[in-house]
């Protein structure tokens, strides 16, 4: 049968465009062209983990400062924000969309214990990094995981050494445990005890809380009728204020101690009105003090902030997203320009004691695990950070 010279052409022109069709399908896929790298990020821009998302757009800035500056090896840095509401089957629906229509090169930060083993197995399957995931669970590292970098140190250490400091620096006789019921409270929980059976001691409570509860009264009189003289604390922003508050208005004043999600001591005043300062409320901490300018790029990424950001505050969450940024741009300006997946990867398993505002970072292929160095912070009367224990590594690590 002989086909005439319209139908032909015709043929060859539909042969092209899906040939075209599906080149830029490719090119979306490998996360970059020659103009620009496209990275992706979830947290929670809006419900009750909120505060957390100043994470995202605190990537942004240092994006933006990259860009600025001319980008890395000509190429722009292109930031894809999803607000995933803290709850994980929205987080997977975004990182689809990402991975899928996006075609993004690697995901940055990405906030929550639960919202990150909602997608880090899908993730790891298409061969998607996943840099500075921002979690302490151990679930999450271990066991290893070829595409996934932690900067968030285990709670694991985190809270081993927090009971450590309350046992022996507060002497604290009755201990308390306010606790979300997941994996980001229930890591530190077995933590604290086994730390604790080293000084023959026992949690006088251990009080769990739902993500979406907003009634802690009942924790609350539990934590009190158990007579707690310190309680620690793993929950979301908006409980801890919640918490607190609770405690305050039926005279339960204890020494509370958070973990270091909860830094950010101005945001928690505010939403306190003020009981954050006036309870001298403690958290753990892993990075520097971000009012710190004489520590290097301090000043810079602050003033940068307020010319580039002038509605976002200057705050430990926004800072956050520096410090799990960073080491990934790092990353990117050594694999050069030949870029590829294998490029990064190759860059991120040979970061050497990495130091931005963030704590110290070593990565090889086979351990991607966060450093465990920790210090205690006090919210001083006017919302500041007082240090009142330095750097501490965990001492009891657990067996893995």
């Amino acid at each position: 049968m002989r086909i005439s010279k319209n139908i032909l052409v015709t043929m060859i022109v539909l042969l092209l465009a899906v040939f075209l069709v599906a080149s830029e399908g490719l090119a979306q896929k490998i996360g970059f062209d020659d103009k620009e790298i496209r990275i992706g990020s979830w947290s929670p821009q809006t419900g009750p983990a909120a505060p957390w998302g100043a994470t995202s757009r605190g990537v942004k800035l240092l994006f933006d400062i990259i860009n600025e500056e001319g980008g890395i090896h000509g190429r722009q840095l292109r930031l894809f924000i999803r607000d995933d509401q803290y709850n994980p089957s929205q987080t997977m629906a975004a990182v689809r969309d990402l991975v899928d229509r996006q075609g993004v090169l690697a995901f940055v930060g990405g906030v929550g214990t639960a919202p990150a083993l909602a997608v880090k197995q899908y993730l790891a399957q298409n061969k998607i990094p996943l840099v500075s995931v921002m979690t302490g669970a151990e679930n999450i590292h271990v066991p290893h995981n070829p595409w996934l970098w932690g900067t968030w140190p285990l709670y694991d250490d985190d809270a081993s050494v927090m009971a450590k400091f309350v046992v022996q620096k507060l002497k604290a006789k009755k201990i308390g445990m306010l606790y979300q019921n997941d994996d980001y409270g229930l890591d530190p929980l077995a933590a604290v005890q086994r730390r604790l059976k080293t000084y023959n001691m026992e949690l006088a409570i251990a009080v769990p809380v739902e993500p979406i509860e907003r009634d802690l009264s009942s924790q609350i009189s539990r934590l009190k009728a158990a007579g707690c003289d310190v309680v620690i604390g793993y929950v979301a922003p908006t409980q801890a204020a919640i918490a607190l508050r609770s405690a305050v208005s039926v005279d339960f004043r204890p020494q509370w101690i958070h973990s270091y999600n909860l830094t950010d001591f101005v945001l928690m005043n505010k939403i306190t009105d003020g009981l954050w300062a006036k309870e001298g409320v403690m958290t753990s901490a892993f990075t520097d003090d971000i009012f710190d300018y004489s520590l290097p790029n301090m000043k810079k990424y602050a003033d940068t902030a307020k010319r580039l950001a002038p509605d976002e505050r200057w705050g430990i969450f926004y800072a956050a997203g520096i410090v799990a940024a960073e080491p990934l741009v790092h990353a990117l300006k050594q694999a050069g320009r030949d870029l590829s997946t294998e490029a990064l990867v190759r860059e991120l398993n040979k970061m050497d004691n990495f130091k931005g505002i963030g704590p110290r970072v070593s990565w090889s292929a086979k351990n991607h695990l966060p450093p465990k160095e920790f210090s205690v912070w006090k919210c001083g009367p006017k919302g500041e950070v007082i240090v009142v224990q330095g750097w501490t590594v965990n001492d009891m690590p657990k067996k893995r």
